[in-house]
């Protein structure tokens, strides 16, 4: 891991609070289609309510017949920031980066530097290892002090009903259906998770929390 360096920034998805969503599929024209496009964002309280599990999505709208030979690229590093005094500009990081068919994980960690560009944090203290999973085959967890770590292919769980919506903004419809049509079933994303204890994160009980995607 000494060979990693600085890296660019070229995508963003933002989420506030510690219960939220946020989603973005493949309209973002410097990343539409790459490998470092982020469909999704998720933070949540664990099952385990001392821990937050963050979940960054990429590479949206994979059909399983594409799902196989995807991939995450080496040059792509995932960084999900997080601000816990308030004032909107990252106070730890947790980053993720593949290597060999592995996902390297490096944080929670103050970084060296804020902003769009990034320096791979492997000095950090917390770290962790996990084997990418494959397509079809069961969850590979890895866990490392107090951490959990995942990385893989995995369905996508967004739900929108697109069809609908369009009629809504087009004005032939005037709500969403009960049940509506899932635009994303059948589909999938390429995920990274990983749990925290909420003790490595600090702050007084809310955060406010986002992800990058950036290149060398």
């Amino acid at each position: 891991m000494k060979n990693l360096k600085t890296v660019l920034g070229v995508g963003i998805l933002a989420v506030a609070s510690f219960f939220a969503i946020a989603a973005d599929h493949i309209d973002a024209p410097a990343v539409q289609g790459g490998t470092s496009d982020i469909t999704d964002f998720y933070a949540f309280q664990g099952e385990d309510t001392n821990n937050l599990v963050f979940v960054a999505n990429l590479q949206g709208l994979l059909s399983p017949s594409s799902t196989g030979d995807a991939t995450f690229s080496e040059n792509v590093l995932v960084e999900i920031n997080i601000d816990n005094s308030g004032d909107n500009v990252e106070d730890l990081v947790i980053q993720a980066i593949a290597r060999d068919g592995k996902m390297y994980f490096f944080g929670p960690v103050a970084p060296s530097q804020t902003g769009l560009n990034s320096t791979i944090q492997t000095n950090a203290s917390a770290s962790g290892v996990v084997d990418i999973t494959s397509y079809d085959s069961s969850a590979t967890i890895a866990n490392n002090a107090g951490m959990s770590f995942f990385a893989g292919p995995r369905d996508d769980p967004f739900f929108m009903d697109f069809a609908q919506y369009s009629a809504i903004i087009g004005g032939t419809a005037t709500g969403f259906n009960n049940p509506g049509a899932d635009t994303f079933a059948g589909s999938n994303v390429m995920s990274i998770v990983i749990e925290v204890p909420k003790a490595m994160i600090g702050g007084l009980g809310t955060i406010n929390t986002w992800v990058e995607t950036k290149t060398k």
